[in-house]
């Protein structure tokens, strides 16, 4: 299927369009990412705005709040939004430190009492990350902001072009859910976006709603239509029974399926667990699963066919099907393509494929925690 057809399909099934002309560029783990976020808001004369699911210790976290706030006291509109949640191990002096430099700091759905419902609000986070300088230059990809990056396998994209706006529309989203949206002409400009790329992109939002939510139609589409190749990437996999069901289809119509997850240095066993649940129907089927070796395995990634790509915020799991609010951007660009495709050769040069005769006989142990944690697979 070519990349124009791909383009409308998705556009027709979402009801999400694709804009042109964009720039992308592919940054891998933190010793790429960290720098090239650092200097875009570094480099910024009238806005930024981030969003983020981790916000923990270490050197990167105060190298952000150190630019944050060096920004906002230079007289530019910061906005950070923190998942109250996954940020809850942040240092709340560099929040303190923050907001006197001027920096806007809101946490998205607060469990303090008083604040709603709190168990539904516990359950459905947001997950995205998203940093917009000056409304011209968007990164998003899976990394959080913690030291933690500097090791991990992981991959972002910083984009110029059309889908920022995408983008930050994540981000107000978000945003409006904490308190009232100020517009103001001297830090929103909604500048119109020249051509400064060839990539296509389409941006993709998940909403923590009941049912299924536009990431989840995203992944069924791509996974469904898929005639080759489908390889995939993801820290937590923990696909429901609609998608497994899709990937078993797509391997036994001839399709390429391969999935690369953690090994050893996954970061919630209890979560690595809930996806071997799936393992031996997934295996039986002809689908080659992979672990990582060197180190934790953030990154998600899925190419199909050589002709489009997703990368963003989401899992293959059913929190980022149903529970989190999430983004995705999906590429329709073959250059781009081959190479996340290059680096998921690269990854599998230093992973272990899964023998399914071994994983058959998996111990008595294995089996257990497997049925014990598949009780609660449907939030994970």
């Amino acid at each position: 299927m070519s990349e124009p057809t791909w383009r409308r399909r998705l556009e027709g099934l979402l009801g999400v369009p694709a804009t042109e002309g964009n720039q992308i560029q592919i940054l891998r783990n933190g010793a790429e990412i960290f720098p090239a976020m650092l200097e875009a808001i570094r480099d910024a004369r009238r806005s930024v705005d981030l969003l983020t699911f981790v916000y923990w210790k270490g050197d990167v976290a105060v190298d952000f709040a150190t630019a944050l706030g060096e920004r906002a006291r230079a007289g530019v509109r910061v906005r950070l939004l923190l998942d109250s949640i996954g940020a809850r191990h942040m240092d709340p002096d560099l929040v303190k430190e923050m907001r006197q430099s001027g920096v806007h700091v809101r946490w998205f759905r607060s469990l303090e009492p008083g604040t709603g419902k709190v168990l539904t609000r516990a359950n459905r986070r947001t997950h995205r990350k998203v940093l917009i300088c000056d409304e011209t230059v968007g990164f998003t990809g899976g990394v959080g902001i913690a030291e933690e990056w500097m090791e991990w396998r992981e991959t972002h994209f910083c984009v110029i072009g059309p889908a920022v706006d995408g983008l930050h529309g994540a981000f107000i989203d978000n945003w409006i859910e904490t308190g009232p949206l100020t517009v103001d002409a001297a830090f929103d400009r909604f500048p119109e976006h020249e051509t400064v790329g060839s990539s296509t992109v389409q941006v993709v939002r998940g909403a923590a709603e009941a049912g299924s939510n536009d990431i989840a139609n995203l992944l069924e589409v791509l996974i469904s239509q898929a005639e080759s190749r489908l390889w995939i990437t993801t820290a937590y996999f923990n696909p429901d029974d609609e998608l497994t069901a899709l990937l078993i289809a797509a391997a036994q119509r001839g399709v390429d399926v391969e999935v690369l997850v953690p090994g050893e240095h996954a970061d919630k066993r209890f979560v690595q667990i809930v996806g071997e649940a799936r393992y031996a129907e997934l295996l039986d089927s002809g689908i080659t699963i992979r672990v990582y070796q060197p180190t934790m395995l953030h990154a998600k990634i899925l190419t199909v066919d050589g002709a489009v790509a997703t990368v963003g915020s989401a899992n293959i799991n059913q929190r980022s099907t149903q529970f989190d609010e999430e983004v995705n951007l999906v590429i329709f660009d073959r250059a781009v393509v081959a190479e996340l495709d290059r680096d998921f050769q690269n990854d599998l040069a230093e992973s272990e494929a899964i023998d399914p005769a071994d994983w058959a006989e998996r111990s008595r142990f294995q089996r257990a925690a497997e049925r014990a944690a598949s009780v609660v697979s449907d939030l994970i």
